[in-house]
Parts: structure tokens; C-alpha cells; sequence
């Protein structure tokens, strides 16, 4: 081989290097794009076959080394889909074939990327800056759980949530164990107590049963507030439902301290109408305040308010949710008072939270979980082919995709590039000295061919 061996050699080596300044070249180019994975690159000797005693240093070839599992810095960023993801994964994502008629139309093939910078565009997708649809599975809005276990393109309509009527209010006070009624008067022994004699009575009902139009003023000064809530019908109208206490008779009389809740069914009563009903419930407390015995649920059949029908309500009070205390207001303090139902909203805005559920935001104030971003991971996660925007697919050296990576999804942030400039320049430095280096070798072997030629002159 020799001189020409040699001059051979120093080319492989000009070639290599020129390999390694474009991988140098293209790291430096994309430090500020969003989830780069930087190349590096790798040399390989090439010794010919020769005895032991005349082996060689032999010529080199360049390769690329992949660094997808090298991750980049997580950056914060103020959009509510971004996301970036901390660990191991990939997001799976799909790419159009073609569009018709300005929508996208899909080949069906899965790819992967850790660009997470996506936002919603026009036909409901989430699609990130390069292009890539996002993937994953839908969520139950009723219950939250997951609808499947195969991803497939998340795609997020502006259609009506639809109304929810209240079938259940969680309700939980302290009553005063002297209620301060405007009728109490504490000289005057049971003024504080609901007088059933003062006002009509339905017999039905037991207890004070119902009270009329008639008698509300009554009703009114014998009883304290018990709080409001917004509940809605199956159309999702809203109804105000009003409560107020009565506290019907008291250990100080020689009685058990009971009390009985009403609520409003007509606002406008007069008369004979009726005006507030009765649960049909006695509430006893016991010396230490507590109710004895116990009440935790009660039913509220076909509850109608105003003229609007809602229908069957479970009351809950849950265990010790209603107690009987001193108060010196002498009025009952609501501690919870909240329902289950809902109006009809329009979906406003999307987000994904650390959880990697993508939330849709209602106009009607609900939050809704909508999918669940799933991430994927391989094996051999540097053997996937790189494609423009920061994508790859799947390759046999790869292996297939494992649903379910251990990487977390971090909401409002990007992944940045794991390019390392100061880094690049030093390789770029040793890259420029190895190239020159070479070059001298073809020269220094030019001067001694041009020499060999100059013997037969």
C-alpha cells in the first residue's frame, strides 16, 4: 500500500470529518428548536486483512449516534396545551397524507415525537408546531374513566355539555340550640319553638306538615334560614330552592330538642297554595349535640319550586353533618351546601394538566376531563428513524412501541433542545484540527511521489 495506502486513508479521513462538521453544523442550527435531539457522531475503523506483522492502522468511516433518550431542558411556557415530558416517552402523534376540502385525511401510521408545543386548530385537533396530530384515549365525562386502551387522534368539538339535572344536594350546618327567630323571646318560655296551632297544618304530612300562602308571615317569625341553593331541572333551567329551620319542641320543656326543615316550593303563594314543605323528617339532637339518632340521607320526592319540576333529591348530610350547638347568632350556620347538577355549556377552552388529561373549560363553569395523552417507549428508542420536525418512526432495530412509558407529563412547558453549544464548539475545534491534519497527510504524501518521480529525471 504505502504512499498511495496512505493518501487513501487520509481521504476516508477528510470524509469523515466532513460527516461530523455537518452533524456539528445541524446540533448548532436547531439549539433553539423545541425538543431536538442532537446527532452526534461516531468513527469506526476499517483494518484490512493482513499478517499480524503487517497490520495496519487502517481508514475510518463515520456514523451518526442518536441521543433521543438525552433529555433537554423543560422550559415554562403560558399555553395551556403545551406540554413537554419529563423522563422517558414519546408522544404519539399521526401526520396527513393529504387534505380534502381543507381537512386533514390520515394513513393510519403511528409516529412519535417529544415536540409538545400543540395547540387546537380549527377542526378541533391538537397539532404541534411541525405538523403532528396528537393522539390518545377518551375520557368517560361521567365517570373519568378511560373509553379503550388504544390511542387514536383527539379531536375536540364545540358541542353542548348537556344540562344535568340536581338529583343530590350535600348539605351540612350547626343549628343554634336557641334559635333567635324574630317571635323568640327568651322570657317568654317556648317562644323560640314553631307553634303548629298558628298556622294551617296538612294533615297528611304529619308533623307541621305544610305551610300556605297565608301563614307565611307566621312561618317566617317562627323559623330561621337555612340557606339557598341553585339547583337545575333535566333541561337545565335553574330553580332556586330555599331551606329554613324550625326547632318544634326542646329538652328544656321536658321534650327532646327536635327540629323539622322546609323548603320553598312557591314563592308567590297566597292563600290556600302552598307556600313551604315540610321534608317530613324530625332532626333530634342529644345533650352533647349531636343528632341521635342519626340521619344521614333523606329523600325530597317529586320536588317542584315555582312551577318547575325537578324531581326526586337525596339530601345529604353524611355522618355528624348536622349538629346542634350554642350559637350566639341563634341562627343555623351552613357549613356545606352544594348539588350535582348542572346547565348546558358550551366548550371554551382546553388544557392538559399534569395528569395528562386534556380538561375542557364550559361556560357553564364545569371542567370536564375530555382524553388522556399517552406516551409511548421502545426498547431501542435510539435505533427510531428521525423525520422533519422532530418525529420518528418505528424501525426493526427500534422495536414496536410499549404504550404506558414511565416519563410524567409536565403541563405549561416545553422540552428544549439537548444541544450544548460550548460543547458543539469544542467538537467543532477538534473536527477543524483533525480535517487540516488530514490534508497535511495528502500533501506530505504528494511531496514524496512528486520526490520518487524526480529519481527518474
Amino acid at each position: 500500500m504505502g504512499i498511495f495506502g496512505a493518501l487513501t486513508t487520509a481521504v476516508t479521513g477528510l470524509r469523515a470529518q466532513s460527516f461530523a462538521l455537518e452533524n456539528i453544523s445541524g446540533n448548532i442550527a436547531n439549539s433553539q428548536t423545541t425538543a431536538f435531539k442532537r446527532v452526534d457522531t461516531s468513527f469506526e475503523d476499517l483494518i484490512p486483512d493482513f499478517p499480524i506483522s503487517k497490520q495496519l492502522a487502517g481508514s475510518v468511516i463515520a456514523s451518526s449516534r442518536a441521543t433521543n433518550t438525552a433529555q433537554g431542558d423543560i422550559q415554562g411556557a403560558s399555553i395551556g396545551t403545551f406540554v413537554a415530558v419529563n423522563g422517558e416517552g414519546f408522544f404519539i402523534v399521526q401526520k396527513p397524507a393529504n387534505f380534502v376540502d381543507n381537512r386533514p385525511v390520515f394513513d393510519g401510521v403511528n409516529l412519535y415525537t417529544r415536540r409538545g408545543d400543540f395547540q387546537l386548530d380549527k377542526s378541533g385537533f391538537l397539532v404541534n408546531g411541525a405538523g403532528y396530530y396528537l393522539m390518545g384515549i377518551p375520557v368517560d365525562s361521567a365517570t373519568g374513566n378511560l373509553v379503550g386502551s388504544v390511542p387514536e387522534l383527539l379531536q375536540f368539538q364545540n358541542d353542548l355539555l348537556p344540562a344535568q339535572p340536581t338529583t343530590r344536594i350535600e348539605y351540612r350546618a350547626n343549628l343554634a340550640s336557641y334559635p333567635l327567630t324574630p317571635a323568640s323571646d327568651k322570657n317568654v318560655p317556648q317562644s323560640e319553638l314553631l307553634d303548629p296551632a298558628g298556622f294551617t297544618v296538612d294533615p297528611t304530612t304529619g308533623g307541621a306538615g305544610t305551610v300556605i300562602g297565608s301563614d307565611v308571615t307566621t312561618f317566617l317569625d317562627e323559623s330561621v334560614s337555612g340557606g339557598a341553593i341553585t339547583a337545575f331541572d333535566a333541561t337545565g333551567a335553574p330553580v332556586n330552592i330555599q331551606f329554613r329551620w324550625a326547632k318544634t319542641d326542646a329538652a328544656a320543656y321536658g321534650g327532646t330538642d327536635t327540629w323539622n326543615l322546609f323548603y320553598q316550593v312557591d314563592s308567590n303563594a297566597t292563600g290556600a297554595t302552598v307556600a313551604w314543605q315540610n321534608v317530613g323528617t324530625d332532626y333530634m339532637f342529644g345533650a352533647n349535640g349531636q343528632m341521635n339518632p342519626p340521619v344521614t340521607n333523606v329523600t325530597l320526592t317529586g320536588v317542584t319550586v315555582d312551577g318547575i319540576t325537578i324531581g326526586d333529591i337525596t339530601l345529604a348530610h353524611g355522618s355528624g353533618g348536622l349538629t346542634q350547638f350554642s350559637d350566639p347568632n341563634g341562627n343555623a350556620q351552613i357549613n356545606l351546601l352544594q348539588q350535582n347538577g348542572f346547565a348546558a355549556g358550551e366548550l371554551q377552552t382546553i388544557s392538559v394538566n399534569d395528569k395528562g388529561r386534556v380538561i375542557g373549560t364550559y361556560s357553564n363553569g364545569r371542567t370536564i376531563d375530555l382524553a388522556e395523552i399517552t406516551l409511548a417507549d421502545f426498547n431501542g428508542a435510539n435505533f427510531l428513524k428521525r423525520l422533519d420536525g422532530g418525529a420518528f418512526a418505528v424501525t426493526d432495530e427500534s422495536g414496536p412501541a410499549i404504550f404506558g412509558a414511565s416519563g410524567k407529563i409536565v403541563a405549561g412547558s416545553l422540552e428544549g433542545s439537548n444541544t450544548d453549544i460550548a460543547e458543539e464548539f469544542s467538537k467543532l475545534i477538534v473536527t477543524q484540527q483533525a480535517y487540516s491534519a488530514n490534508t497535511r497527510i495528502i500533501t506530505t504524501g504528494n511531496q514524496m511521489i512528486q520526490e520518487l518521480l524526480n529519481m527518474t529525471r
